[in-house]
């Protein structure tokens, strides 16, 4: 049974994600703060954190970086607007994903199944780009021998740009393979996950030698 830790200050919000959530089989721990959300995540080790953006006390943007900070742990951020602001700032703290309220708890469960299913996804192979090795099968990546940390996601996109080095990629064909959100996907998820990914992997990230940008097109890895 899926664990979910829930941080969400509305009762009315809380309450409905977490009925749904519980009818859909999940296990879920709701609290209504940043503070009260980081003191569960130590007790109860969740799968994935569902994290509101507008908490009190502490917001969610520092919520979502200290999770981040701490571990590789999925985190999908809930934002009252589509606002462009709030939601790079969200993927730029370290969220893998976004729903918009109100909440549809459909949407929000498919989240949810599509990040736990990008991380359990079965891999094969050691594969070394110049300083660069991918253990698929281990799921660890290493630059110059030393392990890197790297979000859910950004493994992710890694292990899909990685798997056919040369070939570009659309944001778009990256968002159905690795977001698994198909048309409604959103173009701002990759780019920030590959402005995370390059800060991690890149010996320069002005410069980058593995994933590149295709202007006009997309993404594509190197060293080609």
């Amino acid at each position: 049974m899926p664990r979910v830790l829930l941080i969400e200050d509305d009762p009315a919000v809380r309450e409905a994600i977490e009925l749904a959530l519980t009818q859909h089989g999940h296990q879920v721990r709701a609290v209504e703060s940043g503070e009260h959300g980081l003191d569960r995540l130590r007790a109860d080790l969740p799968d994935v954190v569902v994290l509101d953006l507008m908490l009190p006390g502490m917001d969610g943007f520092d919520v979502c970086r200290r999770i981040r900070a701490a571990g590789e742990l999925p985190i999908i951020m809930l934002t009252a607007r589509g606002d462009e602001v709030d939601v790079v700032a969200g993927l730029e703290a370290g969220a893998d994903d976004y729903v918009v309220k109100p909440v549809q708890p459909r949407v929000l469960e498919a989240r949810i199944r599509a990040v736990l299913r990008r991380i359990g996804r079965d891999h094969a192979e050691l594969e070394r780009h110049k300083d660069l090795t991918i253990d698929r099968a281990g799921l660890v990546v290493t630059k110059h021998g030393e392990p890197v940390s790297l979000a859910p996601t950004e493994l992710r996109l890694l292990l899909e740009l990685s798997s056919t080095p040369g070939r570009v990629y659309s944001r778009q064909q990256l968002l159905e393979s690795v977001w698994e959100h198909g048309y409604f996907g959103d173009s701002r998820l990759v780019d920030a996950c590959v402005q995370r990914l390059r800060a991690k992997i890149e010996d320069d990230s002005t410069a980058p030698v593995y994933v590149q940008t295709v202007r006009g097109f997309g993404y594509r890895f190197g060293p080609v």
